[in-house]
């Protein structure tokens, strides 16, 4: 029995005249993540992308596991093919669909014809096929409101498809159709998820992630490359550059303004991911700040954050709350990473009564008390990389 896996686009098919090179990129995606699952075929044809295996070499389990998790992809379904003959269409949903007609109590028959030079319309094709199935299956009914299953019967131009109900894809556009992205990664719930967002909307990503030996260790780092591994399997691979800002954080705890050592701080991350970006071709900037959900992130703060950066910074959960940002890391499998113990550079010497209205004046002249530009020269000299990949 020959089984493809069909991929339906979303708003890719909405893209005009630049849809072509949306669904070239989509493609590419694909074939990249089924490298390990054997040899397919990976070709596009109204509105659907079509996965065929190539020999009895290929696992279609993991291939369907590996195409849910691709950005461009609303929904998914296995199905059996079959010649364009009415009598070959309906055995073949008789057997294809056999384990889920033999469990279900209801159903009914859905049918797109594509191919209008075929010799039955839509609801002929439906009657017909339901007819067969309930022959064959004495037990069900047919419910047109509330089936227990539906069967759906595509006639298009080489095959028909058989297929019960599609799945939800990872929706969004293909990662490496919207640019370049850098994104500041830490250990926490928000930018793991925030890096996930922006891949749904085609960034493909770079990660910076802070460190501060020894007030972090070596298993803060390895949290940061598990949380990236995660999100990779939506993303595709992507690259961590690991920057250390000890001697940094040391002489800001030691020569600023305590109430503004975590403003400062952040401006002197931002000024590094910028310098990281532009090294990476990276287009614009990604944090996980919330507004309002700590000191650092009120609107004045995040002002005089942003005072410093000379490229987009995007925050896609601006204004999530944090029950919104639990459910999404739940959802892509980084909430329980994300929740283990272990210190990193934004947590460590936090002011015990930060200013939450600084004005950029303040910090400014705040920032005066340390030689910012050597710091943090030095700490660009040892860039630490790594290749991140789920797969």
């Amino acid at each position: 029995m020959r089984e493809v896996i069909l991929l339906k686009l979303g708003e890719i098919a909405l893209k005009g005249l630049n849809r072509r090179s949306f669904e070239d990129v989509l493609i590419k995606n694909i074939k990249r993540r089924l490298r390990d699952a054997g040899e397919f075929t990976v070709t596009s044809r109204q509105s659907t992308i079509y996965v065929e295996p190539l020999g009895d070499g290929t696992d279609m389990d993991l291939a369907e596991e590996r195409c849910a998790r691709v950005f461009g992809v609303v929904s998914y379904t296995r199905a059996g093919a079959a010649e364009k003959n009415l009598d070959k269409i309906q055995e073949q949903a008789a057997e294809y669909l056999r384990e889920e007609l033999e469990e279900a109590r209801s159903f009914k028959v859905e049918c797109r014809r594509s191919d209008k030079k075929f010799p039955y319309q839509s609801p002929e094709i439906s009657a017909q096929v339901g007819g067969y199935l309930l022959e064959r299956y004495p037990h069900l009914q047919v419910d047109v409101h509330h089936p227990d299953l539906e069967v759906r019967v595509e006639v298009r131009e080489q095959s028909a498809f058989v297929h019960a109900n599609a799945r939800p894809g990872a929706g969004g556009i293909p990662v490496g159709a919207g640019g370049k992205g850098l994104v500041l990664i830490s250990g926490g719930l928000d930018s793991p998820v925030a890096a996930w967002t922006m891949a749904k909307r085609g960034l493909a990503l770079t990660a910076v992630h802070f460190a501060s030996p020894p007030y972090t260790s070596e298993l803060a780092h390895d949290k940061v490359v598990r949380l990236l591994r995660k999100v990779s399997q939506y993303a595709g691979r992507i690259k961590l550059v690991t920057v250390e800002l000890t001697h940094l954080q040391e002489e800001i705890r030691d020569r600023c303004p305590e109430d503004l050592g975590t403003v400062i701080l952040r401006r002197y991350m931002l000024r590094a991911a910028q310098q990281v970006a532009e090294q990476e071709g990276c287009q614009c900037l990604i944090t996980g700040e919330s507004l309002g959900q700590v000191a650092s992130q009120t609107l004045q703060a995040i002002a005089c954050t942003d005072a410093v950066a000379e490229m987009p910074v995007f925050r896609p959960l601006i204004g999530a709350d944090k029950a919104e940002i639990v459910q999404l890391a739940r959802r892509i499998d980084t909430f329980d990473t994300s929740i283990e113990p272990y210190e990193d550079c934004c947590t460590i010497f936090t002011p015990r009564h930060p200013r939450t209205k600084p004005t950029l004046e303040m910090v400014e002249r705040g920032e005066q008390a340390i030689d910012g530009k050597m710091l943090l020269a030095e700490a660009m000299q040892n860039l630490q990389t790594a290749h991140i990949s789920a797969y």
